[in-house]
């Protein structure tokens, strides 16, 4: 990791992280790890992760109780898991916001955190940049 990075912090076990997915409040204690999650690089895919740990449980439900076909009950719970992803990731910003808000932490603070995140990355990469273009330029 850089030097200009912290760690993440100390992430949840599996059960407080599956009470977390489904949509509960987890302790104090995990409140910097929760903007971590709802902020860092790859937040659209941990947001993913989140709603196909709710759906699991559902599609088997469905596919154990719907009558007809296996295909026909395959096809339903992929269509329908799919609709619901499809609505979960219109509203994905909404959707960490409140989760954010659950932590206790201001509204717009996931958007205010991921625009910095992003801005000293595009700061980085042009000092980068700059230095590999004129430090290997001849001076005159």
């Amino acid at each position: 990791m850089s030097r200009s990075q912290p760690a993440p912090p100390r992430r949840p076990g599996p059960v407080r992280w599956l009470w977390y997915a489904a949509g509960g409040r987890l302790p104090r204690r995990y409140r910097e790890w929760v903007l971590h999650d709802l902020t860092c690089r790859t937040w659209p895919l941990r947001h993913l992760a989140r709603l196909l740990a709710q759906l699991a449980p559902v599609a088997v439900v469905l596919l154990v109780l719907i009558p007809g076909p296996l295909g026909v009950r395959v096809m339903s719970v992929v269509a329908g898991s799919l609709i619901g992803l499809m609505y979960s990731f219109v509203f994905l910003h909404e959707a960490t916001a409140g989760r954010a808000a659950k932590a206790g932490y201001p509204s717009g603070t996931t958007q205010r955190v991921r625009n910095e995140r992003h801005a000293s990355r595009a700061l980085a990469r042009a000092a980068e940049d700059f230095e590999r273009r004129w430090a290997r330029s001849p001076r005159a």
